[in-house]
């Protein structure tokens, strides 16, 4: 079967580094849905208006392979356990598919390209290919019961982060509690939060540059590009 992707998400991440690790963890980060021309027709929204969320299925398409691991090593096991690719989310997949829940912001009618959805809280690459949306149903999807297994030990753990207020107010003011929230997420591979390290990444017009050591980010700089 052949499928072809439906949509591209627009959002501020060029790189993979900076991307939540899942989605909904950054609620501040927003993102807007751009639908390829034969996917444009208004029909083919009719009654999405009444769902708060929406499932993305996505392609991992920075990491594509032509054989894949049945194991592999998830960040936040410190980059060193290795555990069955079905027992985790990572992009080093048998079929390289992504599956993300996201809050449907706003349905707009665009001149140039139809029908875009904002959505906010997601963990995808700017114009990553959407393959597929389907709505939220809280009373199919919510499992209040389900078992979370590994992915549980480090749920609630942010980075301590530290931003100068002259560098802070480079960042435009829609933009800057969600920087704080991707920065207080970590970006780092978890093996490495033992190393005193600088590092960079691009986020909507600006790269930002910090050093981190164990639990504790500092921004050094932030440059617009």
């Amino acid at each position: 079967m052949v499928i072809n992707p439906i949509a591209k998400i627009q959002n501020d991440f060029p790189s993979k580094f900076g991307i939540p690790r899942q989605s909904g963890r950054i609620p501040e980060l927003t993102g807007k849905i751009i639908f390829e021309k034969e996917f444009r027709y208004e029909d083919a929204f009719r009654g999405l208006e009444q769902f708060s969320h929406l499932w993305l299925i996505w392609e991992f398409s920075e990491n594509k392979k032509d054989d894949w691991n049945a194991t592999v090593r998830p960040p936040r096991l410190g980059g060193n356990k290795r555990i069955g690719v079905f027992a985790t989310r990572s992009p080093f997949r048998p079929n390289s598919l992504g599956l993300s829940c996201v809050k449907l912001e706003a349905i707009e009618k665009d001149e140039k390209y139809g029908i875009v959805l904002t959505v906010s809280g997601a963990d995808l690459m700017n114009n990553t290919p959407i393959y597929d949306i389907k709505p939220y149903i809280p009373y199919a999807d919510c499992i209040e019961q389900a078992q979370g297994g590994f992915a549980e030990e480090e749920k609630d753990y942010k980075a301590e982060v530290e931003i100068p207020e002259k560098l802070l107010n480079i960042i435009p003011e829609n933009k800057k509690e969600a920087l704080k929230k991707v920065l207080e997420d970590d970006p780092r591979p978890s093996y490495k939060k033992d190393i005193e390290k600088a590092y960079g990444f691009p986020f909507s017009d600006y790269e930002i540059k910090f050093i981190a050591k164990e639990n504790k980010i500092i921004v050094t700089d932030i440059i617009e590009k």
